[in-house]
């Protein structure tokens, strides 16, 4: 016979204590509808899935303020559903500012062919780039999309030039596989 569950507030006590294993089994009660409703916003597995991760993170450190007397579940989805909106917005400026950058690139194009060319290319190196771990992410963004020098990469990535130059060289390699591939699939 397995014991019973500890209740819920029995967890949230230990957890603002420090217990992280309390915080886990919080958590996996409430796992499936935090994914479920960070789906629905990032509509996107991988999104809500970091979005879900975050959220946990992000409620982790703000449990020491949570209100006992409050029901957690809402106030847990409420943190995911956030962290959710503010990828998506985020993810929703980037194809916006790839977007723009195609327009502003393509504008002068000779043919509306050359035009649709050159918007699907963009599509698909955003597409790429997209796949990419997050700091591959960022320092291609600084370095190509925002055309950052070496040293304001540094200092909006908050490492040395460096470091700025070996992430970089290590992305765009990365990058040119998850281009080639998607070629060779083509």
């Amino acid at each position: 016979m397995s014991p019973a569950p500890a209740p819920e507030a029995e967890l949230i006590r230990r957890t603002q204590a420090g217990d992280r294993h309390a915080f886990a089994e919080l958590l996996d009660r409430h796992r499936t509808v935090a994914f479920r409703t960070a789906w629905l916003i990032a509509q996107s597995r991988q999104e809500a899935e970091d979005a879900m991760q975050e959220g946990f993170i992000k409620a982790w450190r703000a449990l020491p303020r949570f209100r006992t007397s409050a029901p957690f579940r809402p106030w847990l989805l409420t943190i995911v559903a956030n962290e959710a909106r503010s990828r998506r917005r985020a993810q929703q400026r980037r194809i916006r500012l790839a977007d723009r950058a195609a327009a502003e690139r393509t504008a002068p194009a000779a043919s509306l062919e050359a035009a649709l060319v050159a918007r699907e290319q963009d599509r698909e190196l955003l597409g790429a780039l997209l796949g990419l771990p997050e700091r591959d992410r960022r320092v291609l963004a600084c370095r190509c999309l925002l055309e950052l020098s070496v040293t304001e990469t540094a200092a909006v990535l908050g490492c040395r030039e460096g470091t700025v130059k070996s992430q970089l060289s290590r992305a765009m390699d990365r990058l040119r596989v998850v281009l080639e591939e998607r070629d060779a699939a083509a």
